[in-house]
């Protein structure tokens, strides 16, 4: 079977995508890349008659659309790739529950989508992220080397870095849902995919805490946490990720102490900044906040408390019998003051 792959990145195209996908020279399209042009209108529904379509990537454009939860209908898609457009609204419905059966990458960063999604929004997503990851024995790339030697290719933030995949290895999976205005609790199903090696959540308003059961994410490499609303502590389970290169949770609201693993030790200050009270390596702030011992002349300046009972007490001595002989010398003084008044003044 012959399938066709549409590359028209990188132009100067204006205007909107035709809707015309239903026509025959589009059924057996297996990759549509549009990518940085100037593209308006909304994302054409037509695409659903494309059943072969492996790979969609309309990145940097000024479409303006809702979520096309419509996507999912679409057997064969691996690779969704929404990035720096104008899209908006919930990426959730009660009415359209995601499931997309091949899905390796999904990037809808830098948009307008709100809404807050439940805890089992990634429970039906694809069997390659929620399976544990398969050993190959060469890999295996998106395109086809034998007929056109053709290889898709897209840009993919991994790790803090804006890097360009030149070549899409199959294996690889991703979740970038980074730069929009998504709040509420972050799904505790995350923790289901376990082929899952980047994941990116930041700049958006999620709040409550990071789940535990991240833990089962054991082929991540990549966390990106950062600018949220995130509080409690980093759970500690986290530190058994042994692939994990990269972790930024700053400018969040964590608190207590950041888990002490070769993972977390090996990050820089600035992946852990900007929180309310996190402390602990790579941070400055200590765990155990020990009074430090005061200097020799610091200890001449300000005596201590015991110091100053001890000369409150002391005073209070003294002053108490001089009182009472003050008073016993006034009262003998004026008994006697005519007598004393005559030998002074020879009265």
């Amino acid at each position: 079977m012959l399938y066709q792959d549409v590359d028209l990145g990188n132009n100067n195209l204006i205007g909107r995508l035709p809707d015309s996908f239903y026509k025959l020279g589009f059924l057996r399209t297996r990759t549509l890349d549009v990518s940085n042009n100037q593209i308006t209108g909304k994302l054409p529904r037509s695409l659903t008659n494309c059943t072969s379509l492996e790979y969609l990537n309309v990145e940097g454009n000024r479409i303006t659309d809702t979520f096309p939860f419509w996507l999912e209908e679409l057997p064969n898609l691996k690779i969704i790739v929404l990035r720096s457009n104008m899209f908006h609204g919930p990426i959730y419905s009660p009415q359209h529950p995601l499931s997309f059966p091949e899905l390796r990458m999904f990037d809808i960063s830098r948009n307008n989508f709100t809404g807050s999604l439940p805890h089992d929004y990634f429970v039906n997503w694809s069997t390659p992220l929620l399976s544990a990851p398969q050993k190959v024995s060469q890999p295996l790339y998106m395109g086809d080397p034998f007929m056109y030697d053709y290889y898709p290719s897209m840009y993919l933030r991994n790790k803090g870095i804006n890097m360009e995949l030149e070549k899409i290895f199959l294996a690889y999976t991703s979740i970038d849902v980074s730069e929009n205005k998504l709040g509420g609790q972050i799904p505790e199903s995350i923790g289901l995919l376990k082929s899952l090696i980047v994941l990116n959540l930041s700049n958006n308003d999620f709040t409550g805490h990071i789940p535990s059961s991240w833990a089962n994410l054991t082929s991540l490499q990549s966390l990106d946490l950062s600018r949220n609303q995130l509080s409690g502590n980093i759970p500690k389970e986290l530190a058994t990720l042994s692939f994990l290169a990269y972790i930024n949770v700053s400018h969040n609201k964590l608190t207590g102490q950041i888990p002490q693993s070769t993972q977390f030790g090996g990050q820089p200050k600035s992946s852990f900044e900007g929180n309310l009270n996190l402390c602990g390596r790579p941070l400055l702030e200590s765990c155990f906040q020990d009074k430090v011992p005061s200097t020799p002349e610091a200890q001449e300046l300000e005596p201590s408390k015991q110091e100053q009972v001890f000369n409150w007490k002391a005073a209070a001595m003294g002053y108490g019998p001089g009182v009472l002989f003050g008073l016993a010398i006034g009262q003998v003084l004026y008994s006697y003051k005519p007598v004393l008044f005559f030998k002074l003044f020879r009265l």
